[in-house]
């Protein structure tokens, strides 16, 4: 019958726990859908490229909204357990409270192994796919983010101008400047051009202008009558960059101790070769390391405050005060373990405090519990 019980009260709690999370995270994800949108026609992407971006952002928005949701979720469910009195049944079938502490508290753990494979592995993997997905994508709306009489710069190393449309949609009085260095650079004048699209590429063409090539200070010059500018592999500014959340776990792990140049395990770190590794740098690897590894062991220690709503009974206290006390206790907690991203140091040593916490929390809060239910001999 214990049995029963728990896989009940386990199903009503996932239930619940998984509903709410894919609830939460689709509303964030149409947000962010929309401001998405906005940076694709910037960018002068495809709808295809756009949808395919969003989704794979969509594993990040989870592990993001995870904790909160599981604290909330859990709160809700042995909150209702305890109103509606099917606690009791708990009680006359000889669970004792610390069984059902234990019981959750050894789930919350397998709750954390999944929060730390999401954030450490899952959303890295598929950040990392999204921008490799807008490199290789080329660029097919380049005229929709063109504004008349406005200098526009979003594709990288390349700079262009234009008057405005006539009647058939043809650009005016281009100018277009294409940097390959500070002394090698091309500028392009042209009455008119528009875009085509030849084999899947679209190809600007320009009508009646000039071009000047600027290599190592040296100028040559040359008129034409029809020019053909192609888009395909252009990479816009706003995707060129790498970010940390982006890049593999054992990549940010091995660029720590080649910073640090700590060898251990025999992990060979002199041929990583990661962007943007450098020491100016150390302080954002570590505090992502940080947010994947050690911020999910918070989970835990959630559940432990969500389970002192069972040591006390809603006949004996103020329970709609305690109830208040415990959830915004569990919030503060949330919101101290994002807080502490800030206090990252780029030394072990000093971050040392800041990573045992958690740990720290976890065991006084069990202790308490623990301490609770003996002193008071509750075995309902």
């Amino acid at each position: 019958m214990k049995k029963i019980l728990f896989r009940k009260l386990l199903i009503d709690c996932l239930t619940f726990f998984f509903i709410t999370l894919f609830s939460a995270s689709i509303i964030i994800w149409v947000f962010q859908a929309v401001n998405f949108l906005d940076i694709m026609i910037e960018d002068g992407r495809d709808y295809l490229v756009y949808i395919n971006y969003s989704l794979l952002n969509f594993p990040k928005i989870v592990s993001k909204v995870l904790p909160f949701v599981f604290f909330f979720s859990f709160f809700y469910v042995i909150t209702r357990y305890e109103i509606n009195n099917e606690l009791i049944i708990f009680w006359n079938f000889g669970v004792n409270k610390f069984q059902l502490v234990n019981f959750l508290f050894i789930f919350s753990i397998f709750l954390t192994l999944m929060q730390i494979a999401l954030a450490a592995f899952v959303v890295p993997s598929t950040q990392d796919m999204a921008r490799s997905f807008l490199r290789t994508s080329s660029v097919n709306f380049l005229d929709s983010f063109i504004k008349q009489k406005k200098f526009n710069d979003t594709i990288k190393n390349i700079t262009i101008y234009s008057d405005g449309k006539d009647e058939n949609g043809n650009l005016l009085n281009i100018y277009l400047k294409k940097d390959e260095s500070i002394n090698n650079f091309q500028i392009t004048y042209a009455k008119k051009g528009n875009f085509i699209n030849k084999k899947n590429t679209q190809i600007l063409v320009l009508y009646e202008g000039e071009q000047i090539n600027v290599v190592n200070d040296k100028i040559t010059n040359f008129r034409f009558s029809k020019s053909d500018f192609n888009l395909k592999n252009l990479e816009t500014n706003t995707t060129t960059y790498i970010k940390t959340q982006e890049v593999s776990s054992s990549k940010l792990f091995k660029c720590y101790l080649k910073l640090n140049k700590w060898e251990i395990f025999n992990i060979n770190t002199e041929d990583v070769i990661i962007e943007n590794c450098v020491k100016e740098n150390l302080n954002t690897v570590i505090k992502e390391l940080y947010k994947r590894f050690i911020i999910p062991f918070y989970i835990p220690t959630l559940m432990l405050i969500i389970l002192f709503l069972i040591l006390k009974s809603k006949e004996n206290i103020n329970y709609f005060n305690y109830r208040l006390f415990i959830f915004l206790l569990g919030l503060s907690i949330i919101i101290s373990s994002e807080m502490s991203l800030r206090f990252v140091k780029d030394s072990i040593f000093e971050n040392l405090k800041i990573f045992v916490i958690p740990i720290l929390s976890l065991i006084t809060i069990y202790t308490i519990i623990y301490l609770i239910l003996n002193s008071f001999k509750e075995n309902r």
